[in-house]
């Protein structure tokens, strides 16, 4: 694994980089209960944007929309330039087909915070499954692209375990590898260490380190704070729905200006 990054965050005031996800008046209702309130969000190729915030300001919710687990109320995402979830004809929207969707979301990885590993499978063979069963790709060429992303998150010695014979972080590095056998462009974690035991946190976090090093655009829902302000180009900051303070990570958590930032800080740090 390669060192975690000792320099500041790069300057998104003067883009470099194109828009890789962008979120327009995203709406999202349970029923009669709203949960996500018209967000606005851009992330930029290479970017990593942490998003803070407290338990049930939409966060997760957010993250789902995202690569459409979630259909949104109202509201609109692209990624790479593509409407997740929907065709544009003329001054209409169509629903894509699940089939479709499920195209699209090869794109879009996911980490949740529970592994979702197949139980009955090895290591190796759960980082194999997409891109055989999905992808169709011939098992020798799998195979070898599975050794080396398990290399890639120090597991590469845990090829031929089982789920069972893991340890949570082990685990969550599994379903990281998995994650990204699918080739994606985007990586979404939705609370990567909240599952696990305190001293097995940091194992995982190095993979997201090493996955920034490598300029993986990445949005990350997490508690961990120290995490967010070294690794972090953008923080958000969530609360009732809406986003209601962003800006470099430093900036955010050094020094928050919403008021409701400032009591969450300051109570979680």
């Amino acid at each position: 694994m390669t060192a975690a990054r000792d320099v500041e965050p790069r300057d998104l005031a003067e883009p470099r980089t194109k828009p890789m996800i962008i979120v327009r008046g995203l709406h999202k209702r349970f029923g009669t209960l709203p949960v996500l309130n018209g967000v606005d969000l851009e992330v930029r190729e290479g970017e990593v944007c942490c998003v803070l915030g407290p338990s049930g300001s939409g966060k997760s919710t957010m993250l789902r929309c995202m690569n459409h687990l979630e259909v949104p109320s109202a509201g609109e995402i692209t990624v790479d330039g593509r409407l997740i979830g929907y065709r544009r004809t003329r001054d209409h929207l169509r629903v894509l087909a699940e089939a479709e969707v499920c195209h699209q979301r090869r794109s879009l990885g996911m980490v949740f915070q529970r592994f979702h590993l197949f139980p009955h499978m090895t290591a190796i063979a759960n980082v194999m499954v997409g891109p055989v069963d999905v992808l169709g790709e011939p098992k020798n060429q799998a195979r070898a692209q599975a050794l080396a992303l398990l290399e890639r998150v120090g597991l590469s010695d845990k090829a031929n375990r089982y789920p069972r014979e893991l340890s949570g972080g082990q685990q969550q590095r599994v379903a990281i590898a998995r994650a990204l056998a699918m080739g994606p462009k985007v990586m979404l974690f939705d609370e990567p260490t909240s599952a696990l035991d305190p001293e097995l946190v940091g194992e995982v976090l190095q993979v997201l380190r090493d996955l920034a090093n490598d300029g993986m655009t990445m949005v990350v829902v997490t508690h961990e704070i120290g995490f967010a302000r070294e690794v972090a180009d953008t923080v958000v900051f969530m609360d009732d729905g809406m986003i209601v303070e962003r800006g470099p990570a430093r900036s955010v958590i050094d020094h928050p200006r919403n008021p409701r930032t400032r009591s969450f800080l300051a109570k979680v740090l």
